[in-house]
C-alpha cells in the first residue's frame, strides 16, 4: 500500500497544482479531467485564502460572535463570585448580583408581557440624591420591581433605584436577602436619610400594604400616605422629590375578596382572593398581562424651603398634599390615554 500524499493547504489552485504533481509521480493514467466552463452566477467567487479547515467566528448576523462573548461574560462573573473579587456596600447592596441575576428574568416581562412604556425618565437627576415617590398596587409589589428596572436599564444614568421597604419584606426567608442583595432597606429615617445624603435614588410608595391589598372596585384611587415622613426626610437632605404615577399594575391581580381569617393565621397584612387565585393552584400567580405605564413627574425642589422646614408640619403636610395630588392626576390622564387594559 503505497504511502498517503500530504497535500499542503495552500489555497484551490495550490492545492489543485499539488495533486495533480502527486498522481504523475505516481504512475496515474487515465484522460486528464476536462475544464468546466464558467457558467455567470450572482453568488461572489470564493476567497481563495478561506479553507474549509478555519474555524468560523460568526455567521452573517454574527449570532455565534455574540454567544461566545455572552458566554464569557458569564464565566468571569462566576469566577469572580467564586473567588470574591466584587463589592457589596453598607446595606449589603450587591450591584452586579442585581444587574445579572435579580433583573434577568423581569426583563423579558417588563418589556414583553406587560409592554411596559416609561415616560419622563430624566425628572430623575443623572446624580445626586433624589427621593421618587409611587403609587402602589398590584396585590404583589411587581410596581416596585418594575420602576427599579425602568431606572436601571432606561435611565441614561442607568441609576439603581433603593426602595424602602416594610419590615414583612425583610423578615421573610430568602426574601429578606434578596430585598438586601437588590440595595432595598427598611423603611426607617436614619436609613433614607443616610442613602438620600449619599447621593442615591430612593423610592417609597407610602400607601404601603394598603395600596397594595386594596380590592379592584378601589383601582387607582390612592390610599392615605401617612404623616409625610418621606416629605421630612427630603426636606432635611435638600434632596428633590420626584412623583411617580404607575398604570397597570392594578389589573394584573384584581382582588375580588380578602380571606381575612387565613391572613391572620399566617400573620399576613391580607389574603387576596382574585379570578384567578386560589383557584388555579400555582398558575393563578402569573400575572395578567395588563399594559404597563410609568411616568416620572417634574421633581418638587426642596432645597429652596428655610433650615428647620422638616419639623414645621405645616409645611410638610402641603408638600405631601402636593406629591398626592400631582400623583392621582397623573394617573387620570394616564387611565384616559390608555386605549384599554391590555393595549
Amino acid at each position: 500500500m503505497p504511502d498517503a500524499t500530504v497535500i499542503p493547504i495552500g489555497g484551490e489552485d495550490g492545492g489543485r497544482k499539488a495533486a495533480s504533481r502527486a498522481a504523475r509521480e505516481a504512475g496515474a493514467t487515465g484522460p486528464r479531467p476536462r475544464k468546466r466552463a464558467a457558467t455567470p452566477s450572482s453568488e461572489p467567487a470564493p476567497d481563495p485564502a478561506f479553507s474549509a479547515e478555519e474555524p468560523i467566528d460568526h455567521d452573517v448576523d454574527g449570532a455565534p460572535g455574540r454567544v461566545d462573548a455572552t458566554l464569557a461574560e458569564w464565566l468571569d462573573f462566576l469566577r469572580r463570585r467564586i473567588t470574591g473579587e466584587y463589592e457589596i456596600d453598607e446595606f449589603g447592596f450587591d450591584a452586579e448580583l442585581t444587574d445579572k441575576v435579580f433583573m434577568a428574568p423581569l426583563r423579558p416581562i417588563y418589556s414583553t408581557w406587560f409592554r411596559t412604556e416609561t415616560r419622563g425618565i430624566t425628572n430623575v437627576p443623572s446624580e445626586g440624591g433624589a427621593l421618587v415617590v409611587a403609587n402602589h398596587s398590584g396585590t404583589i409589589a411587581f410596581d416596585a420591581v418594575m420602576t427599579q428596572l425602568a431606572l436601571h436599564d432606561h435611565h441614561p444614568a442607568h441609576r439603581n433605584l433603593r426602595m424602602l421597604g416594610a419590615d414583612l419584606v425583610f423578615q421573610t426567608p430568602f426574601m429578606g436577602e434578596v430585598a438586601r442583595k437588590s440595595g432595598h432597606t427598611l423603611a426607617t429615617t436614619p436609613d433614607a436619610e443616610r442613602l438620600l445624603s449619599t447621593g442615591e435614588v430612593v423610592g417609597v410608595w407610602p400607601e404601603g400594604f394598603k395600596g397594595i391589598g386594596k380590592p379592584y372596585s378601589e383601582r387607582y384611587k390612592l390610599q392615605r400616605f401617612g404623616r409625610g415622613g418621606f416629605v421630612a426626610t427630603a426636606l432635611r437632605t435638600r434632596t428633590p422629590i420626584v412623583p411617580c404615577a404607575i398604570v397597570g399594575a392594578e389589573e394584573i391581580y384584581p382582588i375580588i375578596g380578602n380571606a381575612r381569617t387565613v391572613a391572620r393565621l399566617f400573620n399576613l397584612p391580607y389574603f387576596p382572593i382574585t379570578p384567578t387565585f386560589p383557584w388555579l393552584g400555582p398558575l393563578g400567580l402569573i400575572p395578567l398581562p395588563s399594559k404597563w405605564i410609568i411616568e416620572f413627574c417634574e421633581p418638587i425642589r426642596t432645597d429652596q424651603f428655610p433650615d428647620g422646614a422638616a419639623d414645621d408640619p405645616m409645611i410638610v403636610f402641603n408638600i405631601t398634599d402636593q406629591v398626592r395630588e400631582t400623583i392621582q392626576q397623573t394617573l387620570y390622564r394616564l387611565l384616559v390615554q390608555r386605549r384599554s387594559v391590555f393595549r
